[in-house]
């Protein structure tokens, strides 16, 4: 009977501690990266359902942290635009990759940079828990096979990628 309890215990820790956290880029200039950005696609979340024409800004603040403005149309009524403002920051400065973001306190997130094109034009950003996913694009439209690769990079890390919507630029 010790042996069934600790084999349990064993196989329940061994599955929730066996994943992995995604990998994240070495490096990110967080002042390349600042500006606006495209959600091209993403998990479903709460709090973007029913928008679309998604961007999210990233501004520079002298005390090191970045002013975070996400806008999204709203589906039923494209004239009204739903607005977030929030704070990132480095939890760790060596870490460049890692953030952490705040769009109201308490609660914060993890936003890790799992991706990163070379000349700053998409990233696929991701959390540790999996729950959270985007590709996002300095452009309102990237290649399909930008997407791929995006996608099979987020497969590699451990995300399930079949329920990611694709954002709708319309408006």
């Amino acid at each position: 009977m010790r042996n069934l309890v600790f084999i349990f215990f064993a196989m329940i820790f061994s599955t929730t501690y066996s994943q992995t956290k995604p990998s994240v880029v070495r490096e990110v200039d967080l002042k390349r990266y600042a500006g606006t950005w495209y959600e091209i696609a993403r998990l479903p979340n709460t709090f973007e359902k029913g928008l679309r024409c998604i961007t999210a800004t990233y501004e520079l603040r002298e005390d090191g942290r970045i002013t975070v403005i996400n806008r999204g149309h709203k589906i039923s009524d494209p004239s009204k635009i739903s607005t977030a403002r929030g704070v990132a920051w480095l939890p760790d400065k060596k870490v460049t990759s890692k953030l952490k973001v705040q769009f109201f306190w308490p609660f914060s997130g993890d936003y890790w940079i799992i991706d990163l094109d070379k000349d700053y034009r998409y990233v696929l950003v991701g959390d540790p828990s999996f729950r959270y996913l985007w590709i996002l694009a300095r452009d309102k439209k990237i290649d399909e096979a930008i997407i791929k690769k995006l996608l099979d990079k987020a497969v590699e890390n451990g995300f399930d990628v079949k329920p990611v919507i694709r954002v709708d630029h319309n408006c």
